[in-house]
């Protein structure tokens, strides 16, 4: 069976999330722990929480996923940017036990000119910092277009980082196919070989979830722009044969596609009917 959902909004709770993914067909969904663009989250209420847990627990739904802000750099160029994703991050890990068991995932983060070597360093020392033997939520690094001066945009820099992180047994990896495509990685034409390189490199007992989005842009560009499924220069064949593959089909597919709910609901539905074949 297919485990797939979209990015909901959590303003109205972690419930009413839930409720809205059974409305959509979904039976996973994503959303961001905080404003994504700024610090403040919302006051965490447990008893909503518990609620959406049961929910999950009663419709049988595979892990969602937390994403963090987009505005966290832990490779940040100047320390109080470190210091302000390594905070943000470790508050969201805490809020995250009132759903044990769930996926957090977040971008790995820019150099800003200080080199990719660095990044990974710093990257791998924030992980350090926040990570606890007792968290019940997976960490998951984000693949990467490789735009600018990203740090992820190849399995070796993921890789890198797993290796310095010490608690890496609450780690894993989240291959969005937007990313790996604009990143040169070419799922359309070598979905086996892509996958291949991902075990030998990375590991596939690390890939947890999938970001499940088209591109605007054409393989190798390097520019991060998800386009609805079937819009886009990946295709929905190519991303047909990605729900159906048989070393991804158990995991997570989460929608980041630029769509109202509707677009979602019929995105869901084409998904779950090409998987089925």
């Amino acid at each position: 069976m297919l485990h797939i959902g979209c990015h909901l909004s959590s303003s109205k709770g972690f419930a009413a999330m839930g409720r809205q993914a059974l409305e959509l067909g979904a039976d996973t969904f994503q959303f961001f722990t905080r404003n994504p663009r700024g610090s403040r989250a919302k006051d965490l209420d447990p008893a909503d929480a518990a609620a959406l847990q049961a929910l999950l627990a009663e419709h049988r739904f595979a892990p969602i996923i937390a994403h963090a802000p987009y505005t966290l750099n832990l490779c940040g160029a100047e320390e109080k940017n470190r210091t302000f994703a390594r905070e943000t991050m470790a508050d969201d890990l805490r809020r995250m036990e009132f759903l044990p068991g769930q996926y957090y995932n977040f971008h790995p983060g820019s150099h800003v000119g200080q080199g990719t070597e660095a990044g990974i360093t710093y990257i791998a020392a924030g992980l350090n910092a926040i990570l606890t033997p007792e968290q019940h939520t997976t960490v998951l690094l984000e693949t990467m277009a490789g735009k600018g001066s990203e740090v992820g945009g190849t399995f070796e820099e993921l890789r890198e980082i797993l290796d310095r992180v010490l608690l890496g047994e609450k780690m894993g990896v989240c291959l969005d196919t937007c990313h790996v495509s604009d990143g040169g990685y070419d799922i359309i034409r070598n979905l086996d070989g892509v996958l291949t390189e991902f075990d030998r490199v990375i590991g596939l007992q690390r890939l947890k979830a999938v970001h499940l989005n088209d591109s605007k842009n054409p393989p190798g560009s390097r520019k991060d722009r998800h386009a609805c499924i079937g819009d886009g220069a990946i295709g929905l064949e190519a991303l047909a044969r990605i729900v159906r593959h048989p070393a991804l089909r158990e995991l997570p597919f989460c929608l980041e596609t630029p769509n109202e709910l509707p677009g979602y609901a019929r995105e869901i539905a084409l998904l779950r009917e090409l998987a089925a074949f």
